[in-house]
């Protein structure tokens, strides 16, 4: 189990700052670099796209012959595994491959960009790993072949352990490109000193008895998914019709004066100073500052549901090393080291099972590690239940520029005018 420091704790991913360009990377308004990412996707005549050829014969041509190396080379982002590194240490103790393990992924619009050249001329991006988010650049990743179909016979631990939610994602159904490293979730977060009994709906963001207090996010493909399923609409179906009945249902709510702001990470400061009461939040900023300032923020998945995010494992198609690669995965759904990652990480686990592993190792410690561990393992923030994964929702997926020109004209102006 990994050692917690006791360094400053803002170092530790999913406190109140989150990791940079977390949510940059879903985005959909002015950014420069993801609309250079698309730009770069269009590109004609360069990828091969072997995520529409047929599975089996991609799965077995690309897998023929491939031997094991002893090397990774791992692209993921800031502060998403333990500084020293413990489960590496231990992978390599295990399998005598060594892993360079290096924090080069700041944003996905800009991490698609750089690669986008390398791997359409079908070359190395240095990188036999990477850590990708579910949202546009990943449905370019693996429309355009970009990405290796995963041999799930070698993941037998992936098979074995991962939460059912996971072997239904709309953005790479049965996983065949991609497993979960870790995912949030987007509910409500409400202080329970200033509203009137338990929050349990989408509606009370649009009660008028809370105008004024109300923070909703300025990420335009959180603030939608909230509108659509306000509306009844299912954001991962969601045709421009339902885009607009979901933007009709927002401009309600400002209209009316009930929203007070449209954050970015600040609706954090917002709910502690009392400035809102209740407020669109994410699932690790609220358990990381109750747990940090001593707050008693409430966080709840709405009746209607809430929205599920998940940063992903994948191989680039160019890699050098793609069997130590998913000896990595799998390595990764061993309860054990997803026990310790997620004590670390503190997002929420793909592995159910870890929840009682990381029990069992807060029992055999004392003080600050042990609560540390067992305010985690008793986290449903951490470690949801079926009943809480069957509520969450992905993000609205585009597959075209023209459709997310679209998306954003619809939802900007609400959160610009």
């Amino acid at each position: 189990m990994f050692h917690r420091t006791t360094a400053d704790p803002s170092l530790r991913r999913g406190l109140t700052q989150h990791r940079l360009g977390r949510r940059d990377a879903l985005r959909i308004g002015g950014l420069s670099a993801l609309g250079a990412a698309l730009a770069a996707c269009g590109v004609p005549g360069k990828a091969q796209p072997e995520a529409s050829a047929d599975p089996a014969s991609a799965l077995a041509a690309f897998w023929e012959g491939r031997e094991r190396n002893g090397t990774v080379d791992f692209a993921s982002w800031p502060l998403y595994m333990d500084p020293s590194k413990p489960e590496l240490a231990r992978f390599t103790e295990q399998t005598g491959i060594t892993v360079n393990y290096e924090e080069v992924i700041q944003e996905m619009g800009p991490w698609f960009a750089k690669v986008q050249p390398q791997l359409s001329a079908r070359e190395p991006i240095g990188y036999d790993l990477m850590v990708i988010t579910n949202g546009i650049q990943f449905g370019r990743f693996r429309s355009a072949g970009f990405l290796a179909p995963l041999d799930h016979t070698r993941l037998p631990n992936f098979t074995a352990n991962a939460a059912a939610k996971y072997t239904e994602e709309s953005f790479d159904p049965a996983n065949v490109f991609s497993v979960p490293w870790a995912s949030g979730i987007t509910g409500i977060a409400y202080d329970p000193d200033k509203v009137d009994g338990p929050i349990t709906s989408l509606a009370d963001l649009w009660n008028p008895r809370y105008k004024g207090r109300v923070g909703m996010m300025s990420d335009v493909t959180e603030l939608a998914n909230f509108g659509m399923l306000a509306s009844g609409i299912t954001p991962g179906r969601s045709t421009e019709a339902d885009w607009r009945t979901a933007a009709a249902k927002l401009r309600q709510q400002k209209d009316a004066g009930i929203v007070r702001n449209y954050y970015e990470q600040d609706y954090l400061d917002a709910l502690g100073k009392g400035e809102i009461w209740i407020s669109q939040a994410w699932s690790g900023d609220i358990f990381q500052k109750n747990l940090s300032d001593g707050t008693n923020l409430k966080f709840v998945i709405p009746d209607e549901g809430g929205t599920i995010w998940t940063d992903n494992l994948a191989i680039p198609v160019t890699a050098a090393n793609p069997v130590d690669a998913l000896m990595l995965i799998d390595f990764f759904y061993q309860v054990e080291n997803a026990a310790s990652l997620a004590g670390y990480i503190n997002y929420v686990c793909p592995v159910p099972a870890a929840q009682q592993r990381m029990r069992a190792d807060a029992a055999a410690k004392t003080g600050d590690d042990r609560a540390h561990l067992e305010s985690v393992a008793d986290s449903s923030l951490v470690f949801p239940s079926d009943a809480d994964y069957g509520r969450l929702h992905y993000y609205t997926g585009f597959t075209t520029a023209e459709e997310q020109q679209t998306f954003a004209k619809i939802f900007d102006p609400i959160v610009l005018s």
